[in-house]
């Protein structure tokens, strides 16, 4: 082969390669142009028939919207919780119906209902007025409230705020007395007189050979109201009585579920009142029994009070939970050891004071020996001497758990008196303490 005809053949060569690789770039360039037409019109067609996100979200929100403590408040604000036997029930509004889930405990609130049933046929010693609460210390759960008015058969007798505070007052004058003045379970008090009147000249410091010589323990656990009466008018005062009023959550609208009034209390300076205000010995101060159950979480609770709850949580009619409940710290009332002072002082009101006749036996009790129980009595007549109003606040702890409650039960008796305040708080303990024992013996 000549040597033109070599380079011939190889131009030749070279220029076929260079087409036929312009051929396949060509024809991928092609290929890749028709998927792009035809990616192109079904991108555009998804888009427009695929909702967005944004349009997605306002109706996933509009579902979940959450109720309020406000309007839960305007959703139950009708319901009777003082009868009701359940813990679930359904509340039907003009806004749409609600499931409520309660924390009532119905074995324990269907035992107190049949209490009340026993009441009613009674001709004699049926109270006019009577009120039941029981609560959680640390959360604040109400587990049970039940109770009736006769003179007003229509309201819930626990939130009422008009009942006499007593002598249970004196928690509070003994907490200030723990913190200000610095006394102790055996600290020695004087008094003159007897214990449970209350005398200009019973509030006078002065020993002679008719003064009686006592410890605040016991001062406490008996109710004496010239050794109170003195706290109140000739070592706390005013200032001091009102500051610890105010700790405790006296003069204020709770801010809870359900809109009720803790109690009243007012000083005006007078002396001989600041007194009657130390020992409870007047009807001016008032209370309310979930607030009665709320003045005891504060001991219990290491000086802290939780916002008193009823609903768990509550389900929207397309099932969705809408409120969910949350514990809720409300105030810190005392110190942690004025508090455990406190306990002790309640635990004497039942071996040996107020409630000791009502609690005779506990020692011997199968359930009741198991737990620690105390708590304060209160008794006093209404302004126009036709109810007396018998109080029992107090707790009961098992000795080997933490598992607590507190009581706040407050009896108005008519012209014949019935059943006493302290004689439920023993049987609702055991009942509810039998069930909580049996069901950890099961374990």
């Amino acid at each position: 082969m000549s040597e033109n005809s070599w380079r011939n053949f190889q131009s030749g060569y070279i220029l076929g390669e260079k087409k036929k690789s312009l051929f396949c770039k060509s024809k991928k360039s092609i290929i890749g142009m028709i998927v792009f037409l035809i990616l192109i019109p079904g991108i555009f067609y998804f888009k427009i028939n695929t909702p967005e996100k944004k349009d997605i979200l306002p109706k996933a929100i509009k579902k979940q919207v959450q109720l309020s403590k406000n309007q839960l408040s305007q959703i139950i604000s009708n319901t009777k919780f003082n009868k009701i036997d359940k813990n679930i029930f359904i509340e039907d509004t003009p806004e749409g119906k609600y499931k409520i889930t309660t924390s009532i405990d119905v074995y324990l609130q269907q035992y107190l209902l049949s209490l009340m049933d026993r009441l009613k046929p009674l001709t004699r010693g049926k109270p006019q007025r009577i009120a039941l609460v029981v609560m959680e210390p640390d959360t604040g759960k109400i587990i049970a409230m039940t109770g009736f008015d006769l003179k007003n058969p229509d309201t819930n007798p626990c939130m009422e705020s008009d009942y006499p505070a007593a002598s249970i007052f004196k928690i509070v004058t003994a907490a200030a007395a723990v913190e200000t003045l610095g006394y102790k379970p055996n600290t020695k008090l004087y008094f003159n007189g007897n214990k449970h009147t209350l005398y200009k000249r019973q509030l006078k410091d002065v020993k002679n050979k008719y003064t009686s010589k006592t410890t605040f323990s016991r001062a406490f656990a008996e109710s004496i109201n010239p050794i109170f009466g003195k706290i109140g008018k000739n070592y706390l005062g005013k200032e001091k009585l009102d500051h610890y009023a105010g700790a405790f959550g006296f003069n204020q609208v709770i801010p809870a579920e359900f809109t009720f009034e803790s109690g009243t209390f007012k000083s005006d300076g007078n002396e001989y009142h600041l007194a009657e205000l130390g020992c409870g010995f007047n009807t001016d101060t008032t209370i309310s029994p979930i607030f009665g159950a709320m003045l005891i979480s504060a001991i219990v609770n290491s000086g802290n009070i939780i916002l008193p709850s009823i609903v768990e949580h509550v389900n929207g009619s397309d099932g969705q939970i809408i409120y969910k409940n949350k514990t809720t710290p409300y105030k810190e009332a005392l110190q942690p050891q004025t508090a455990a002072i406190m306990m002790k002082l309640m635990e004497r009101t039942i071996t040996k004071g107020t409630a000791k006749k009502s609690f005779r036996g506990v020692k011997r009790d199968k359930v009741l020996s198991k737990i620690l129980i105390g708590g304060k009595t209160g008794s006093l007549y209404n302004k126009g001497h036709t109810i007396k109003y018998d109080w029992f606040t107090g707790f009961g702890k098992e000795k080997t758990t933490d598992r607590k409650i507190v009581l706040s039960i407050v009896v108005g008796h008519g012209k014949y008196i019935g059943t006493r305040a302290s004689a439920y708080a023993k049987m609702i303990l055991k009942q509810y303490f039998k069930k909580t024992l049996d069901a950890t013996a099961k374990l």
